[in-house]
């Protein structure tokens, strides 16, 4: 199962939800840190999830407006939804990053322009950091295990920001 599967099955899981709801929960929740779940791919997702089994949906009447298609949670979808949380709770995963890449090749463009864009990078995680820092602010009290979410992100951003500032006087020094 995708990560993204796995989140749109995870959201299913906690209740019944429509398209537009799980949308909301990934936004609030800062879910496309650590997920692959573009806004246009829900609807793709939730149709995967049901033709498998592990979700199915009814169209149910909300107020005055059109009627939407709720989604829940199959017998078989628990019983994947359980067995892929565990896996995931027990198998640390490798994450390819481009960052790695350039790491790796670094011969290959000038010393300065290589701290340059060192420097742009650890600039894009500071952003992303205060702006993870603000939705979780934004949102208490969370759920201990929502605002875990939060944390996880913000501890690796961390470590990769200190990682990058040792990275870089290692470059200046070997260049020098």
């Amino acid at each position: 199962m995708t990560n993204a599967e796995l989140a749109i099955l995870t959201l299913v899981g906690e209740r019944p939800r429509h398209g537009y709801e799980i949308e909301q929960v990934i936004e609030e929740r800062g879910m496309r840190e650590w997920t692959d779940v573009g806004f246009s791919s829900i609807y793709y997702l939730l149709n995967k999830l049901a033709r498998e089994g592990l979700i199915e949906g009814r169209l149910e009447q909300a107020g005055q407006g059109p009627a939407r298609k709720v989604y829940q949670v199959t017998a078989a979808g628990q019983e994947a939804l359980r067995k892929a949380l565990l896996a995931a709770l027990s198998v640390p995963e490798r994450y390819p990053s481009s960052l790695l890449l350039a790491v790796g090749n670094l011969p290959v463009v000038a010393p300065d322009e290589a701290l340059g864009a060192l420097e742009a990078y650890r600039a894009r995680l500071a952003e992303r950091l205060a702006r993870i820092r603000e939705r979780r602010e934004a949102q208490q009290p969370l759920p201990y295990f929502v605002d875990a979410l939060f944390d996880y992100s913000i501890s690796m951003i961390e470590a990769e920001m200190a990682w990058i500032e040792r990275f870089t006087v290692q470059v200046r020094q070997e260049t020098t």
